[in-house]
């Protein structure tokens, strides 16, 4: 693959008539983001993880990853790979905006920008390339200085014609590198690959794959489409066929609406009493009612996310009557979930989550009861206090006693 390479400074790279599509992904970005006002860790182990005894790496630079270490890797876990390493505790908000800095950048070559986290998106540059004079890699490249001038991190870049081969030109990019797919050698690019880097294909479709002899991306591309069909199903035998032959007809989708919003917490020591469950789902209730109204949308479906101490994990959902984005009717439709399908039972995790969203635009169901609490009111004026005198100016009184999560 070293042919596709392009490595820092270079000026010069495959052709890439064609491939108007970018895939960039940050370099452990929590990491470097925190490397960055502390450089004399620069060549040490660096892992991001939270103080608790049941945290979870969130990042790990490249000399920590070295020894094992990778993000969602419990603490625990990481410390016994590599003691050596220096665990710093995630700065809140800062990522945030680092990433909102970077995706600009990326706007000011193509409105076409397509998040997937923090800390990647897709662009389609195919439009901008005659008004600036310019080609895919050069702006790939450019990209990747401007990130590392103004943001003081490094990302990865995957050029290539369809968004599945530039993903994986990106993770082999990594770190700090560029990845060119010309068009013409799309598929001596794919197929040496194993079926692992098919899009889609997870632990048990790549075990029965081998099961069926194929290894590797050629012997998928080179499968009858009738054999696919009737091992992996219909819409499965199809979709790995058509990328293993470098088909993707998928477009980037520019800030694709949210189907769902949701916040969750784990706690530290297993939870046995519903009360206390309660007020954490009242906590979880008011960032997920803030983040609804401060986005201007509502919702029809109110989850509830159980993890008990077996690691069982149970999610339950209901559909209300009107769309909200009220914390109260939140709450309420979450504690009546909990109280139906798990009323006893130690509890690790817990989490809220509003789905089947839509603009808030349409105005505020009426009610026939006169008295009733004007409690969206309420939480709108609290917004506004919150705004301008902190998050912990205004809360409801079960919470004043507990901390900020």
């Amino acid at each position: 693959m070293s042919r596709f390479r392009v490595g820092t400074g270079d000026t010069s790279w495959p052709d890439d008539t064609g491939c108007g599509l970018l895939h960039v992904d940050m370099d452990a970005f929590f990491a470097s983001v925190e490397l960055r006002s502390r450089p004399e860790l620069a060549h040490r182990p660096v892992v991001v993880a939270g103080a608790g005894p049941r945290s979870v790496v969130l990042s790990a630079n490249y000399h920590a990853r070295e020894f094992g270490v990778r993000s969602a890797m419990p603490v625990g876990a990481a410390k016994r790979l590599c003691p050596q390493a220096v665990y710093i505790p995630p700065t809140r908000g800062l990522y945030s905006e680092v990433s909102a800095g970077v995706m600009e950048i990326f706007r000011e070559f193509t409105p076409l920008v397509e998040p997937l986290s923090l800390d990647e998106a897709f662009l389609d540059v195919r439009g901008a390339l005659k008004r600036l004079n310019t080609t895919p890699a050069a702006i790939g490249a450019e990209i990747r200085r401007r990130v590392a001038a103004e943001h003081g991190i490094t990302c990865s870049v995957g050029v290539a014609k369809v968004k599945f081969v530039a993903k994986l030109a990106g993770g082999m990019a990594k770190p700090d590198g560029m990845v060119v797919v010309p068009a013409a050698e799309t598929l001596d690019f794919l197929h040496p690959l194993p079926v692992s880097a098919l899009w889609g294909v997870g632990k048990r479709t790549g075990e029965h794959l081998k099961q069926l002899g194929l290894d590797t991306i050629a012997d998928v591309a080179a499968a009858p489409l009738p054999r696919l069909r009737r091992s992996l199903g219909v819409a499965v035998g199809e979709h790995l066929h058509a990328l293993a032959n470098g088909h993707d007809d998928r477009e980037v989708v520019p800030d694709s609406p949210e189907k769902s919003i949701g916040a969750e917490v784990t706690f530290d020591v297993d939870k046995h009493d519903r009360g206390e469950l309660g007020l954490e789902l009242l906590r979880l209730a008011e960032r997920v009612g803030g983040t609804l109204r401060a986005k201007g949308i509502r919702g029809r479906t109110v989850s509830i996310k159980v993890r008990f101490a077996d690691f069982k994990t149970i999610t339950r959902a209901r559909t209300l009557v009107a769309a909200t984005d009220v914390a109260r009717e939140i709450h309420g439709t979450a504690v009546e979930l909990l109280a139906e399908h798990a009323p006893t039972g130690a509890v690790r995790l817990i989490g809220v989550r509003v789905e089947g969203l839509g603009s808030a635009g349409g105005g505020e169901q009426l009610t026939f009861e006169s008295g009733a609490p004007r409690w969206r009111d309420a939480e709108v004026a609290a917004d506004s206090a919150r705004s301008r005198y902190g998050a912990a100016a205004v809360r409801p009184a079960s919470l004043i006693s507990r901390q900020d999560g």
